[in-house]
């Protein structure tokens, strides 16, 4: 079951309201339970802070995957990342992915988006946003930056249309994706810009979803 959740990170886009950094439609918090086959295994934490034109949003993801008791699969990824305005500055982020660790930091310089991980350093578009899944003006690019491994993924994106999404506390309507490329997963963003779902399906067949907790 290794690299169950590989499509987790690798969020990619396609049209909806595009916000700026500092004009988040989002409050301090945002939170999902994730469930694999109907059966919850994790949460997605996103907590957003702002300080003047820096904003800075950090991610905390857990999963935990048990059959017959035993623990079949664990992930864990933490992620720091930070803006000045609209232009993205630097992130960095640590993922244990069942036991496969990885290490990215990328920073925006002179000659573009310098990334380094763990086979080493590469300069990047300066034009390049992470694959943080919060950040609907992803949904305008043709390639992200992998904030697992920090790699670049190339991505393609198709609007389906309208749907009603269930949350934690009712139904909210939401613009649907489905990215295809380095990556096969779908996204849902409200009409505020507001990540609010996310399904893929897992390296095992199994369905993974995430549910928004408000």
């Amino acid at each position: 079951m290794h690299r169950l959740f590989a499509a987790l990170i690798l969020v990619a886009v396609g049209p909806v309201t595009v916000c700026r950094a500092q004009d988040l439609p989002y409050g301090p918090n945002q939170s999902f339970a994730v469930y694999r086959n109907g059966e919850l295994i994790g949460r997605h934490n996103l907590a957003f802070q702002h300080n003047g034109r820096e904003l800075t949003v950090s991610a905390s993801v857990d999963f935990l995957v048990k059959m017959l008791g035993f623990t079949a699969y664990r992930y864990r990824h933490r992620a720091h990342e930070v803006w000045s305005g609209d232009a993205f500055q630097s992130i960095a982020t640590q993922t244990d992915d069942n036991g496969t660790r990885y290490v990215v930091r990328a920073q925006r310089t002179a000659d573009g988006i310098e990334v380094q991980h763990n086979s080493g350093r590469e300069i990047m578009p300066a034009s390049l946003l992470p694959t943080s899944h919060w950040n609907v003006r992803q949904i305008s690019q043709k390639s992200l930056l992998n904030t697992q491994n920090g790699r670049q993924a190339n991505v393609q994106v198709t609007l389906l249309g309208r749907e009603r999404v269930k949350t934690a506390s009712g139904w909210i309507d939401a613009n649907h994706y489905r990215y295809a490329g380095d990556v096969t997963t779908d996204q849902w963003f409200d009409d505020r810009g507001r990540w609010v779902k996310t399904t893929f399906k897992a390296s095992d067949g199994s369905t993974i979803e995430y549910i928004l907790q408000e």
